[in-house]
């Protein structure tokens, strides 16, 4: 029986060590990511709101395209127009014409709207998952995040 080079098993090791410390990273970042949905659920029904249109209403920082938003939320822009839908029955959300395409409509928030997204914000961050980090370390993990999308 001949045993591996010492080099070849210290590398397995090491290839296992880096293996186990991806899996956990990625179990954190899956449970706080559910956490994070949780809450939002939590907060929306509140306010009489799917997740999926407090997560629009969130996003809806200005005026946007259907396509800008879906980037935002995640999601294809068939389900965008799906909650804009929604939101624009309840009169909360406006479609109007893009200001330099005419084959565009932007996603505008109506006054009421706007209240509601500051009552939802102001939700949103209370008892958030992210709230037991401060500032800094949140800016810190956003970087982090950011460097391991690229």
């Amino acid at each position: 029986m001949t045993l591996p080079e010492p080099s070849t098993h210290a590398a397995a090791a090491d290839s296992e060590a880096l293996a186990a410390a991806e899996r956990n990273l990625c179990g954190l970042v899956n449970a706080l990511a559910r956490q994070i949905e949780g809450h939002i659920r939590e907060r929306a029904g509140a306010l009489n709101l799917t997740a999926a249109q407090a997560v629009a209403l969130r996003e809806l920082t200005g005026p946007l395209t259907m396509r800008d938003l879906a980037d935002r939320m995640g999601c294809e822009p068939s389900n965008a127009t799906f909650v804009v839908d929604r939101l624009e029955e309840q009169g909360i959300v406006e479609r109007r014409p893009h200001p330099s395409d005419r084959r565009a409509k932007q996603l505008v928030l109506t006054s009421e709207g706007v209240a509601l997204r500051d009552r939802l914000l102001g939700l949103l961050t209370e008892g958030s998952p992210l709230a037991k980090i401060t500032p800094q370390e949140q800016a810190t993990l956003n970087d982090l995040l950011l460097r391991a999308l690229q």
